[in-house]
């Protein structure tokens, strides 16, 4: 049997159900971009129509579809090829040359892990010469530069007075007899999922002839619940394959369910049955961190494997009864340690430009050595040379070094460095400052000599009188006569002669 929400998708923006003002907009959008030139962010909750919205609008307009899912191609060479080649395509045959380039799961790029496909997609919305629509669930989840260069447009829950009739109008399309109350149930279990909604008509009427409320059993779909009837098919009750056919229908990340495992298995397992599932749980997270160096996601499946089917397969034992299972508790300390990272991120930032190397490297190699050297602003000589170098404030002092922020120590040693880099500044300057006193005192000779005044200068030339100094008298050699000598050795002394 055809699935039915691609059977049912609507073609038309008119035949969109729910979310009417969010609909006008995209319309309104298509229509009017010429003069904006914007790309568009369509995000809200899974299964609200907001991919078959996009589609319904390119039927609309007559422009080609061009789709890239980001979950598939995440890098910036991925981007550059497909996204990148369409949105400058001005040669097909839709309406006025346009196509519509649909960026699904666009909130599935993340900055430096993608190898910078979330900065060419960015680049390539400002820069695009045909419409483009970017498709997310979780629009903060989408960089700021991402967010701030295309137009929002937000599609939210649908009500259950909006389910209700397309679930009634595929009833009647199928042949299929129905209890209105049945169809209000499965609209009502949704919780404005209309995708949702859908499949669990399709699955009902597959098994029964005739839909009654009765029939209606849909399973719960908040991932909570979700996660938790997971670990109790994998920790307690299923085989290997039961386990590994379950997490396909968990809503989590690999990542997250290996959380959710390794944080909850010790609350059943124990002795040898707990090392083999630790020893999985090591195997899963060897394959996730190949996933991270080469950005293959088709590794994902291994620990996948290994997270559900490894574990389950290391119980020997029964267990029953209920478990207390909670979220990852890494979770929470990711939490509490949020401020600690990001201020050592910013300092690692600051050394690795500095230093001309990764942050990676600055966090691994450098920071250590640095908290090392410098522990407790000792010594006091090399703490300022580092807070100088590093151009660092008194909590970036405090961190590295583990002193108080507020203290006089790090406070003084933060004022010194700042007055050593201003120091450096008017010393590198050398030249333009001693060029600037030179025209200074130039300017001063010039003014006197155009008002008739006698310069310090002058005076010497002429034998009349030498600064703060009696008549000079060339028969009679003077005090001023003996001074001058002197002047004129320790000239000699200071090495000028040499130079000259």
């Amino acid at each position: 049997m055809a699935d039915w929400t691609e059977k049912y998708r609507p073609s038309t923006l008119s035949e969109v159900r729910g979310n009417d003002k969010a609909r006008d907009e995209l319309r309104k959008w298509a229509e009017t971009w010429d003069d904006h030139r914007e790309a568009a962010i369509v995000h809200g909750s899974p299964g609200v129509g907001k991919t078959s919205a996009a589609h319904a609008l390119a039927n609309d307009m007559n422009w080609p579809v061009m789709e890239l899912n980001a979950s598939d191609s995440r890098t910036a060479d991925d981007i550059k090829r497909f996204a990148g080649r369409a949105s400058q395509n001005q040669t097909l045959g839709g309406a006025d040359g346009r196509q519509l380039l649909v960026v699904d799961e666009a909130d599935n790029f993340h900055g430096n892990s993608d190898y910078g496909g979330s900065r060419e997609v960015t680049r390539i919305v400002k820069e695009a010469n045909q419409p483009m629509v970017l498709i997310a669930n979780e629009f903060y989840d989408m960089s700021n530069s991402l967010r701030n260069a295309c137009r929002e447009i937000e599609f939210r829950d649908v009500s259950r007075r909006s389910i209700v009739p397309v679930l009634r109008d595929i009833c009647r399309q199928e042949g299929i007899e129905y209890e209105d109350d049945a169809l209000d149930e499965i609209a009502s279990e949704t919780s404005g999922d209309l995708r949702s909604a859908v499949n669990d008509l399709q699955a009902l009427a597959e098994r029964n002839q005739r839909l009654t409320v009765d029939d209606v059993v849909t399973g719960e779909r908040d991932r909570t619940e979700g996660i938790f009837d997971f670990l109790d098919d994998v920790i307690k009750h299923n085989s290997a394959e039961e386990a590994l056919y379950a997490s396909y229908d968990v809503d989590e990340t690999p990542d997250d369910l290996l959380n959710w495992v390794e944080d909850n298995v010790p609350k059943d397992y124990r002795g040898d049955e707990l090392a083999d599932a630790y020893g999985f749980l090591a195997n899963a997270d060897r394959w996730l961190g190949r996933v991270r160096a080469t950005q293959d996601y088709s590794f994902w499946r291994y620990a996948t494997d290994n997270v559900a089917a490894g574990v389950a397969a290391a119980r020997r034992h029964d267990h029953g009864g209920w478990t207390r299972y909670g979220p990852p508790s890494y979770w929470s300390k990711l939490g509490r340690s949020k401020a600690t990272r990001n201020r050592r991120d910013a300092i690692a930032r600051k050394i690795a430009e500095k230093g001309g190397f990764s942050m990676g490297t600055a966090r691994r190699e450098v920071m250590p050595f640095l908290a090392e050297m410098t522990h407790h602003c000792k010594p006091r000589e090399l703490t300022i040379r580092m807070t100088m170098v590093y151009d660092l404030d008194a909590s970036d002092v405090s961190f590295v070094t583990g002193s108080g922020e507020d203290t006089n120590k790090v406070q003084g040693i933060v004022d010194e460095a700042q007055e050593r880099r201003n120091d450096a500044v008017v010393d590198n300057a050398g030249g333009a400052f001693a060029q600037f006193e030179s025209d200074g005192e130039a300017a001063t000779d010039d003014e006197a000599a155009a008002n008739g005044e006698t310069t310090a200068d002058d005076a010497d030339d002429d034998g009349q009188r030498t600064l703060g100094g009696p008549a000079a008298d060339p028969d009679d050699p003077s005090p001023a006569d003996t001074d001058t000598e002197t002047d004129e050795t320790d000239d000699g002394q200071s090495g000028l002669d040499d130079w000259v």
